[in-house]
């Protein structure tokens, strides 16, 4: 069996962006289920990485991010899921985790093979990384209720996507296997 890393993405967020109000309401059903999926991940020595959005911030690094994410309009969506002391952070500045980011070379280093993407937005960032991932062979899972969403019909279609063109298992998050 491939290693396997926890990859949230972009749950670092300040939520003042354009499709905020529309994408907390599954933000909030979302951070419990990322928040215990993080504690298993942990628990069980499984990497940790965090893939975020730097919001055209070019100066910043990954506390810098924190620290602005928790000043924001939602600091209860990014309390329970700030990085600890192990967790890793690619800064990335488009919608794929891969693009131009060295999350490739950190996933070779740490000897992954298996992801399991969990995060906002399922219709485009979480989509767009699964493609990447699949086509570099990596494998994939998808934790339903571990992703938040803008548009339920749109998500509903990137989940079956990953499913049936990349390959993901689309579960429920307790039965993700670390």
């Amino acid at each position: 069996m491939l290693s396997k890393a926890l990859i949230v993405i972009d749950m670092i967020n300040g939520y003042d962006h354009q499709d905020a109000e529309q994408l907390i309401p599954s933000a909030e059903r979302a951070v419990p289920v990322i928040a215990g999926l993080l504690r298993t991940a942990r628990a069980n020595g499984t990497p940790v990485i965090y893939a975020n959005d730097n919001f055209g911030e070019w100066r910043s690094h990954h506390g810098e991010i924190v620290e602005s994410a928790l000043a924001g309009a939602r600091p209860d969506l990014v309390e329970p899921l700030q990085p600890d002391g192990q967790s890793l952070f690619v800064v990335k500045a488009r919608h794929s985790i891969f693009y131009e980011t060295p999350l490739p070379y950190l996933l070779d280093q740490v000897g992954v093979g298996h992801l399991v993407l969990c995060g906002q937005v399922t219709e485009q960032c979480v989509l767009y990384s699964a493609l990447d991932a699949h086509i570099r062979h990596l494998g994939l899972t998808i934790p339903e209720e571990g992703v938040a969403h803008i548009h339920a019909d749109l998500a509903q279609a990137a989940l079956h996507m990953m499913e049936r063109n990349m390959g993901a298992r689309i579960c429920a998050a307790e039965a993700v296997e670390f």
